[in-house]
């Protein structure tokens, strides 16, 4: 009998009908080559199709789909598109329930989407061919289909747009209100198509108004220009008015005529934009009274990311300077790596109504609408990275006011044994030639870059620009984990090791000491898992998977399997209970087939991994010396007598007197079967049945009254967890680290990473050099951005170690290798910190900043503003700081806000 591939098996069964794919690997092949040629054909308009990350998974493991690479990584070069190990059976209809909202206001405009979701985590997207295959094959739903939309006016991109403008229609003659939704890329005309169509108006009689904050601010003329340009935000409200008796004007209830209004004239206008007043001059007219500097941003969604790096920017007193006065001179139109002036404009708008509102909150939206075109990664209403976002403001408002015109091409010269001073102003010269603004002037510093070649010791020295230092947080914090090995060949017991690793390790780390721990062989390697209710819930092969995955109350085995594993069948054994209702219990085990031909090899492996477990005195006299309790058999019959030939060499033991009752000697010693992920559709394993080949083979046996009379099952029982905290446990003390050590760890030499290598001039190979940095010249603004947040293909992690930073006289002298007295004073002071809260996704930015002139610190969180202690400052929270080179001057000649304008 030909045992079928348990999964596509299942698929026949439950479809019965080979109509569809009839393997799971054909429903891969389909859909990759569906996707492949969507991607290759990517244009404005394409239909993409929302669909459910649990469903998507359960899908992508049943046909063997694998996002991280090859599962075997690190034991084979070979066969590296090999069957996964983690499949599962067929899922069912496709289900988006669990994403979307449950009641909507509008249901012609179709199930909406929670706005918390992320790409990846919750959702996927699959192209309109990818859609309708799995609709065909699954059904289910509910349908959400989403367009293709281009965004960015510099660097075009295409993305889908998966939550589309929701605008809150409010209807003037009886104030109900209607949810509209539209593509940003939707035009006014567009919008007046459809309200006048859900208000049977004729498009001449309706007026619709910009009602942002239930304020009248501007007309939305029906026009070509898009929503996104008329910079309307998300679930802002728009405000309806209908003409009446006949009038073509529009009308409110009971007011007169409406006519086209001019928006009114801030007094905080751009400096040097030809469309507005300079507004410069009315600044002057801010007394100190006004408590400039103290005006919160408002929220637009998701935006307190843009909100906290806005406001550590615009109070740093140089820019604050500068944008307050006529810039209007250094805006550089003809940059092409610039945004032609307008994103230094309207972040100087922004400053300027920051620092003349008083402490009336201010809405960011026409800057929010620069950024997503010039910046179309941070549009949307997801959150982001407030760091992120400070590089691009920082670098898009260099390259916006750089006094250079016309860049010089300049190569530069090999460093050559020549004096550090003479080669670091000699790059110093070169970068200012090309690079000449503000922000070069207070915010860039030099650093040295020394690469050595580990062959021929070549020695590599440059000095390059930098904005900020990214630090990285060491971390000092170890985790106790406890996992049991187990023997893939039967040599031996299982036995449980506990090791001590890096609180931020990952799993390379935990193989690497259980390895040490159980004296692992040269030929072997371990393969770690999780087992959760007598399953093999995952496999953990990714090297760089973090540990901060596993949990502590989770079961983590390891199977000691030969490096040459790749080239096997892996066969797992599944325990199952014939007295118990046949229930799952025990371990799993895991071992190898070299090539399996029947049923007969499975069973001589299942006695193999066993052999251990068998009790004492009850071995036959050509059997293992059973004094040898824990170490491999002594001796062996040549063969089992149930005629059996191993795959590896001689049996472990005789099966004489092993055959459960009925049995003859040409049936095998166990009740096996074949079995699925979820243990469903068992196919009776057989001496002579032929073995379809496979990556894995997952079986399951049946523990009769006889397998417990022969084998310790005790042995196979009640796992110990990672770790066990005790009742009486002390709770851990928050890890407290220096920013002096996050500099130190930025600073030490260390090879470069394998995918950074790095090409010798004289071995004319890329090597991996050992590079080390050291501070040359520091800006009189000191940025630092403490890495708290690492990203992989397999999770997002976020560290909340408390850096303890200083806030006065921050002397970095030590650290400085320049020997140039002219540099100025290396001590610095903190005036404002970027802070995160919570974890990733559902996180929050505030900013801390201090009025330098009050010499008072505040707490800037979105709309809110107040005061708060300088003591109160230093947090876990703590994410970019913000610091200004001290230059001994004393209180009365420090600059002011008031001295700025």
């Amino acid at each position: 009998m030909t045992i079928p591939d348990s999964s596509s098996y299942h698929y026949m069964m439950e479809n019965g009908s080979l109509e569809l794919p009839c393997k799971p690997e054909e429903e891969k092949r389909i859909v990759q080559e569906l996707t492949d040629k969507a991607e290759a054909n990517l244009r404005e308009g394409n239909l993409y199709y929302v669909v459910s990350s649990r469903w998507f998974k359960a899908w992508q493991r049943y046909t063997g789909k694998i996002e991280d690479g090859y599962p075997f990584e690190g034991h084979s070069t070979e066969s590296q598109s090999a069957t996964p190990s983690n499949i599962e059976g067929r899922p069912g209809p496709i289900d988006n329930n669990d994403i979307v909202v449950n009641e909507v206001e509008n249901k012609d405009d179709g199930p909406q989407l929670l706005r918390t979701l992320e790409e990846g985590r919750d959702y996927v997207l699959v192209p309109q061919e990818v859609w309708q295959k799995l609709l065909k094959w699954y059904k289910g739903g509910p349908v959400l289909p989403r367009k293709m939309i281009s965004v960015g006016d510099q660097h075009k991109q295409f993305i889908v747009e998966v939550f589309p403008l929701c605008l809150k229609l409010i209807d003037s003659r009886d104030q109900s209100e209607v949810v509209i939704i539209l593509s940003k890329k939707d035009s006014v005309h567009n919008l007046y198509e459809k309200v006048c169509l859900l208000k049977g108006l004729d498009t001449e009689k309706a007026c619709i108004w910009d009602y942002f904050n239930k304020q009248k601010h501007t007309i939305l003329i029906s026009s070509n220009q898009t929503l996104e340009e008329s910079n309307l935000q998300m679930d802002q409200d728009i405000l309806l008015e209908v003409a009446i008796d006949g009038s073509q004007k529009c009308l409110t209830g009971n007011s007169l005529a409406l006519v086209q209004v001019e928006p009114i004239k801030s007094t905080s206008s751009i400096a040097g934009d030809p469309n507005m007043d300079d507004g410069y001059e009315s600044l002057k007219s801010v007394t100190r009274g006004d408590k400039g500097g103290l005006a919160g941003l408002q929220n637009l969604g998701n935006t307190c990311f843009m909100n906290s790096a806005l406001q550590c920017l615009v109070h740093t007193p140089h820019l604050a300077q500068y944008f307050l006065q006529d810039y209007s001179d250094e805006i550089n139109r003809q940059n092409p790596l610039g945004m032609h002036g307008e994103l230094a404009l309207a972040f100087g708008d922004l400053l300027r109504k920051l620092w003349s509102s008083g402490r009336t909150p201010v809405a960011p939206r026409a800057f929010k609408g620069k950024l997503a075109r010039f910046a179309p990664q941070f549009s949307g209403y997801n959150q982001h990275d407030s760091q992120e976002l400070l590089a691009f403001l920082l670098d898009g408002l260099h390259e916006d006011l750089n006094r250079v015109k016309q860049k010089p091409y300049i190569e530069t010269k090999d460093y050559d044994g020549r004096p550090d001073e003479e080669v670091a102003d000699e790059f110093w010269r070169y970068h200012k030639a090309r690079n000449d603004s503000i922000i070069v002037d207070i915010c860039q510093g030099q650093y040295k870059s020394t690469l050595v070649c580990p062959v021929c010791n070549k020695i590599s020295i440059t000095f390059d620009p930098f904005m900020y230092l990214s630090l990285p947080l060491p971390s000092t914090t170890t985790r106790s984990m406890t996992a049991t090995v187990f023997y893939g060949d039967g040599s031996g017991l299982p036995m449980p090791f506990t090791v001590t690793l890096p609180k931020q390790g990952c799993c390379k780390d935990l193989n690497q000491a259980l390895g040490i721990a159980c004296c692992l062989q040269d030929d072997e390697y371990l393969l770690l898992a999780e087992v959760y209710e007598h399953r093999i819930y995952r496999y953990l092969e990714i090297p760089s998977e973090p540990l901060a995955t596993i949990k502590d109350d989770e079961h983590i085995v390891a199977y000691r399997l030969p490096k040459t594993e790749a080239k096997f069948t892996r066969l797992e054994i599944w325990h199952r209970y014939q007295e118990n209702e046949r229930k799952l219990f025990l371990t799993p085990l895991v071992t190898v087939l070299e090539d399996p031909k029947s049923g007969c090899d499975v069973d001589l492996a299942v006695n193999k991994v066993l052999s251990p477990l068998r009790r004492k005195g009850l071995f036959t006299s050509t059997a293992t010396d059973s004094s040898n309790e824990n170490g491999p058999p002594s001796s062996a019959t040549e063969e089992q007598t149930n005629g059996c030939s191993s795959q590896f060499g001689p049996a472990t033991q005789s099966t004489e007197g092993m055959e459960p009752e009925g049995m003859s000697s040409k049936e095998l010693s166990f009740r096996l079967c074949v079995t699925d992920d979820k243990g469903y559709g068992c196919q009776p394993i057989v001496k002579d049945s032929p073995i379809q080949p496979s990556r894995l083979i997952k079986v399951m046996l049946d523990w009769t009254e006889k397998e417990h009379e022969l084998y310790d099952a005790s042995y196979l029982k009640d796992l110990p967890e990672v770790h066990k905290s005790g009742l009486l446990a002390k709770k851990t003390k928050q890890e407290v680290i220096s920013l002096f050590s996050c500099l130190d760890a930025f600073l030490k030499e260390e090879p470069l990473g394998p995918d950074d290598m790095w090409y010798c001039p004289r071995c004319k190979e890329h090597r991996q050099a050992s590079k080390k940095l050291d501070l040359w010249r520091l800006p009189d603004v000191l940025v630092f951005h403490l890495k708290r947040f690492s990203y992989s293909r397999w999770l997002k992690n976020k560290l909340d170690t408390f850096v303890n930073f200083p806030i006065h006289d921050l002397d970095l002298s030590k650290y400085v290798k320049s020997k140039d007295a002219s540099e100025g004073s290396h001590v610095y002071e903190l005036y404002a910190i970027s802070n995160h809260y919570g974890g990733l996704g559902g996180g929050h930015y505030s900013a801390y900043c201090k009025l330098i002139d009050e010499n008072r610190w505040y707490h800037f969180d979105d709309s809110h503003v107040s005061s708060v202690n300088e003591s109160e400052i230093k947090t876990s929270a703590a994410y970019v700081l913000f610091y200004q080179r001290v230059k001994h001057t004393s209180v009365e000649q420090r600059p002011s806000h008031q001295n700025f304008i």
